[in-house]
């Protein structure tokens, strides 16, 4: 595609990816300024002053705010903000509100998790404690449970269709240095493995990890010239659930759907223009909701949909070619992004997605907001 006479709202000009999995001896404000050295110098910024905004990302625990993070790289930017979910997409999206008011020209968005040498464990799902918590209902894998039930309810998708989604990402993770989840899955693994609430298996839930990732954005203009090729934003939409339980099939999550009809319209694409699709995974059935939501497939036809290798390297639509959070890390979604630059760069080896010049980038909160961003070069 061209940037042509298309509205570029920000570029990213920087990508800094820790290692994954287990970093003992390490905070997670430590991790994350490890994540930040790691993205200037990937956008040739020699000087750290040059960054004039500071987005951080409060992981468990309390860490990464903003008044930790700015005294420790030695920044008094002009703007900062600390986000309690800030999640990529919501991050993302916060940069590009700061730069189109001017409040900065060039801004940092970060994240460090040290969560799993911690041993810090999520005690409930964002909105879920009053009415998930007496039931067991601790964390995400429950109400995903329920919601996968309720698709099969509805539809009829079988277990077999929704194991495409793990064995797809996994064989991606194979391909990837990052990741932490390598050892081969076909589908006769994933049938044979154990339920953690069924109707979800293992593969079908993420696992906590250590890591860091950190991008940096300025302005198309400023974007010019740089060590990396600029990776546009080109289109950002969000909505929220917030009511919870009051919206009508809560579980399914129907209101993604308006999510949709704003990114494509923002961007001035279509979901056919889509080259590679990133959504978050803390769960196997989250993928399923939103190739749904998003209108790759009808509502309903997501487990057809997925079956003969569709999401698969190689395939017509290939998702999360890092592995994602089920293969390649949890990071609360931030790998998918900084996954998605790099596609785009072209620089990510066997999992290349040969010509890709526009990726899409779909997340959550729980079951209370979601948010996507479209992504796109100029070639």
């Amino acid at each position: 595609m061209t940037l042509s006479g298309r509205r570029s709202r920000a570029a990213i000009i920087g990508v800094g990816t820790t290692e994954q999995g287990t970093l003992t001896g390490r905070s997670a404000n430590e991790i994350a300024v490890d994540a930040l050295a790691l993205a200037l110098t990937d956008a040739g910024i020699a000087n750290k002053s040059d960054i004039d905004g500071l987005i951080t990302c409060r992981s468990f625990g309390g860490y990464g705010v903003d008044t930790q993070i700015g005294p420790m790289i030695g920044l008094n930017p002009v703007y900062s903000a600390t986000l309690d979910y800030g999640t990529c997409n919501f991050s993302l999206h916060l940069a590009l509100m700061a730069l189109e008011a001017g409040l900065a020209s060039t801004i940092a968005i970060m994240y460090g998790t040290n969560q799993r040498s911690a041993g810090n464990r999520f005690r409930a799902t964002p909105g879920a404690e009053d009415y998930g918590a007496p039931y067991g209902f601790f964390n995400v894998a429950g109400p995903a449970a329920l919601a996968f039930a309720r698709h099969q309810h509805l539809f009829g998708t079988t277990e077999r269709q929704l194991g495409e989604i793990a064995v797809a990402f996994r064989q991606n993770a194979r391909l990837n240095p990052l990741a932490i989840f390598t050892k081969e899955l076909s589908i006769e693994d994933y049938l044979a493995s154990r339920y953690i609430v069924r109707p979800l298996r293992r593969p079908d839930i993420c696992m906590i990890s250590d890591g860091g990732a950190c991008l940096i954005l300025t302005t198309a203009e400023r974007a010019r010239d740089r060590a990396q090729r600029p990776v546009h934003v080109v289109g950002a939409a969000q909505q929220t659930g917030l009511r919870n339980y009051q919206n009508a099939d809560q579980l399914m999550r129907p209101w993604i759907a308006s999510v949709a009809d704003r990114v494509y319209a923002d961007a001035g694409l279509s979901r056919a223009d889509i080259d590679v699709l990133y959504i978050q995974d803390p769960t196997s059935i989250w993928v399923l909701q939103m190739l749904e939501w998003y209108g790759f497939c009808p509502v309903g036809e997501g487990g057809r949909f997925l079956e003969g290798g569709r999401i698969a390297l190689g395939g017509e639509l290939p998702v999360n070619t890092n592995g994602g959070q089920l293969a390649e890390a949890y990071m609360w979604g931030w790998l998918h992004l900084c996954e998605a630059v790099r596609q785009l760069r072209g620089s990510c080896g066997d999992r290349q997605v040969p010509g890709a010049t526009v990726a899409q980038y779909c997340s959550t909160m729980g079951f209370l907001k979601a948010a996507s961003s479209i992504l796109a070069v100029d070639r």
